[in-house]
């Protein structure tokens, strides 16, 4: 039997989709008039809270981050940083599994506290990889120094989350997908 059904990588090709589109085409132009990065985490973990809700197996977020690098780096080589966004997709993972999905979808306040520190936490690892890695020193000065950059992230992954939380949400009153029996 396969680990994947076809409902879970549609779920992962979807959202990753979305997420390399939306961060190639929207994000740059935010950037540019604010210089503030926190579009990218918005996008990924709203992204990265549905494909969890709708897969609710381990690797399925992670598949869906690097799914997005790729298409991100296909359709825009330049975009190196996205590899933040793809460890960042492997933490939100495992602390998705450390935690439980249960705990992280089932349960209306433990699931918005769990997804809220894993979005935090993912987020903020993605802005100290791509602010050491990928950011000029001067930029990262500029910007107040790694630990705000990354805090900067952290913001979008919070916003990020409640709109995820909120779409899980919806999509649970409208019915439409039930909630698979695990």
């Amino acid at each position: 039997m396969t680990y994947f059904t076809t409902r879970d990588v549609a779920a992962m090709a979807i959202c990753a989709a979305l997420w390399s589109v939306l961060s190639i085409t929207i994000a740059p132009i935010f950037w540019k008039l604010t210089h503030m990065p926190f579009l990218c985490d918005m996008i990924g973990t709203a992204s990265l809270i549905l494909v969890l809700w709708w897969a609710r197996k381990p690797g399925a977020v992670t598949v869906t981050g690097v799914i997005a690098t790729i298409l991100t780096l296909s359709l825009s080589p330049e975009a190196t940083h996205f590899f933040g966004f793809t460890a960042a997709s492997v933490i939100f993972d495992a602390l998705a599994r450390l935690i439980g999905y249960r705990n992280c979808l089932e349960r209306p306040i433990p699931s918005a506290v769990s997804l809220l520190f894993i979005s935090i936490a993912s987020t903020a690892v993605a802005g100290l990889i791509i602010g050491l890695l990928f950011m000029p020193p001067p930029t990262i000065a500029a910007m107040g120094g790694l630990a705000l950059f990354a805090g900067l992230h952290a913001i979008g992954g919070v916003i990020g989350a409640a709109i995820g939380l909120t779409l899980v949400r919806a999509l649970e009153v409208r019915i439409v997908m039930p909630k698979p029996s695990q």
